[in-house]
């Protein structure tokens, strides 16, 4: 846009630029009397301001009939001089004050998107990538008109075949399952509205093969927003996204735990499960990751706690895990040796959205820090620091594996790239780091340091102290965090340590988090928009 604004700029100024440019013979100076005369009977010019004048300034009108006579030949030329001169500074002054206009307009412009959509952009090659932010689109102020055999909701013209594919009547979708009943290939690829009616929060419909439709018009409103809008009302983005580093020590996120049939402390005392949950998941949405306190420190009382997130993921590890550190598995994790920052299950193409530890006992021994870095913090670091260390990290696929275990060696379909973008808003989505789990790099020779390069200074960033935040877990504390977004890692230990905990996949926990935050019939409503 900043283009658009400029171009604008340019055409004024060039046309300003004409003006001068032009020769004087272009514009002789008109007599005194020809400027009475051209005054006099051309309404639509003005005198000049008098702060505008300049020594050399001719007299003004009312004094023009007390100047001498010209003769004829002398007021012939200065007509004809007038003639030209005036309309053309007319023209050249209209074009100045549009030009002057579309500025203005562009610029209210560019600030209500601002307004409506507040993200960190940068565009580079192969790109463009984003870190979401904020997200601020208010549908309410869309207005929405019927045209001829058309709805249009703002500048948008919403296509008949579209509005008929999402009727929401008990004929076209069942009242209880909420799957669709119609087929829409059968009705007429030509189907039109024959009659509209609005209300004040809805927009009936009679279309062109008698059936009858009731649009909600907040739907409606939804689905003229862009692309981009869509996806990330999908993604679950109605809180700010915070970045961090160490400092989050000072602040941590934390909820208090809910008992069976009890109230939370600190909150009132009307709350309910789903309340803690809905806390819970905000946190994370917002700093990528939440501590629960007060929970009892045994399997059953965090089993408990993440049901009611959502389903534990079931992996080769099992489901729920209890462990120590005897190997029991074939994984690092069941070991007491430092662990540098990762991300889990990166050897799947649908890694663990959420992943849980709860620290039951350690005895007769020290260490065993947990380590959280925000990967999206590093990750715009990145951005900033190094455009095309960050483009190598956004589109070379990396291959992962798990083949410790007898019997099992789980590789995805494909490689992913360290960092992952939505396809539809460009916006950053997943951090994929786990060098312990990470196969060769499979680019022609030539092109292998590239990657290398950009991966090094990755790895750099993570591991700065401004970025690394340490915290000793101890019994009756939860950790819960986003495994798409923050790393996780630990210090080395001695002693016998329990840590139980699971995973939660993406999708159910989104989903947990929208129905609690929006509610069924508004989610409904943006599937229907989707």
């Amino acid at each position: 846009m900043s283009s658009f604004r400029a171009l604008l700029r340019t055409r004024a100024d060039t046309r300003l630029s004409s003006v001068r440019s032009l020769p004087s013979s272009h514009f002789p100076k008109p007599s005194p009397q020809a400027i009475s005369q051209c005054l006099r009977f051309n309404s639509s010019v003005s005198s000049p301001p008098a702060q505008d004048a300049s020594p050399d300034s001719t007299p003004a009108v009312e004094d023009a009939k007390d100047l001498p006579d010209q003769d004829d030949s002398s007021s012939s030329s200065a007509s004809e001089a007038t003639g030209g001169y005036y309309p053309r500074l007319r023209q050249l002054s209209d074009e100045v004050l549009q030009s002057q206009k579309d500025v203005t307009a562009l610029q209210g412009q560019i600030l209500r998107l601002r307004k409506s959509l507040r993200t960190t952009q940068i565009v580079v090659e192969g790109g463009p990538f984003s870190i979401i932010k904020d997200w601020g689109f208010n549908p309410r102020k869309v207005e929405i008109t019927h045209e001829n055999d058309f709805l249009r909701v703002g500048q948008h013209k919403i296509p008949n075949v579209w509005l008929r594919d999402n009727c929401q009547c008990c004929s076209c979708v069942h009242g209880e399952t909420k799957q669709r009943l119609l087929d829409i290939f059968s009705i007429p690829e030509d189907v039109s509205i024959r009659t509209c009616a609005e209300f004040k929060t809805f927009v009936e419909v009679t279309w062109s093969d008698g059936h009858h439709s009731r649009y909600d018009k907040d739907l409606l409103r939804a689905a003229a927003q862009n692309v981009k809008g869509r996806a990330v009302v999908r993604q679950g983005h109605p809180v700010r996204v915070v970045t961090w580093g160490s400092e989050i020590a000072k602040n941590k996120p934390k909820c208090p735990w809910l008992k069976p049939g009890g109230s939370m402390t600190g909150y009132k005392p009307n709350e309910t499960d789903d309340d803690l949950i809905l806390h819970v998941l905000r946190k994370i949405r917002r700093y990528g990751f939440c501590y629960i306190q007060d929970v009892p420190p045994t399997p059953k009382a965090t089993k408990a706690l993440l049901k009611r997130i959502a389903f534990i993921r079931e992996t080769h590890y099992g489901g729920f895990y209890d462990f120590t550190a005897d190997l029991a598995k074939a994984d690092t994790a069941y070991t007491n040796i430092a662990l540098p920052a990762h991300t889990d299950t990166t050897y799947f193409s649908d890694p663990a959205g959420l992943q849980a530890f709860h620290l039951l006992s350690h005895t007769d021994g020290e260490g065993g820090a947990s380590l959280l870095v925000d990967g999206f913090k590093a990750a715009e670091t990145l951005l900033e620091e190094d455009r095309d260390a960050y483009r190598v990290l956004a589109t070379v696929n990396v291959h992962a594996h798990a083949s410790g275990n007898a019997g099992i060696s789980i590789q995805p379909y494909r490689g992913f790239p360290v960092l992952e973008h939505d396809v539809e808003t460009g916006t950053l989505l997943r951090v994929r780091w786990n060098t312990s789990d990470r196969a060769a790099v499979e680019l022609p020779l030539e092109d292998v340091g590239t990657w290398y390069a950009a991966a090094r200074k990755f790895d750099a960033i993570l591991k700065r102290a401004e970025n690394e935040y340490w915290e000793q877990l101890r019994p009756g504390t939860v950790l819960i965090f986003d495994n798409w977004r923050v790393l996780h890692g630990r210090s080395e230990f001695t002693g016998k340590r329990r840590i139980c905990g699971g995973y939660v996949n993406r999708d159910d926990w989104i989903s947990r988090w929208k129905m609690l935050h929006f509610g069924k019939a508004e989610v409904l409503g943006r599937l229907a928009s989707d």
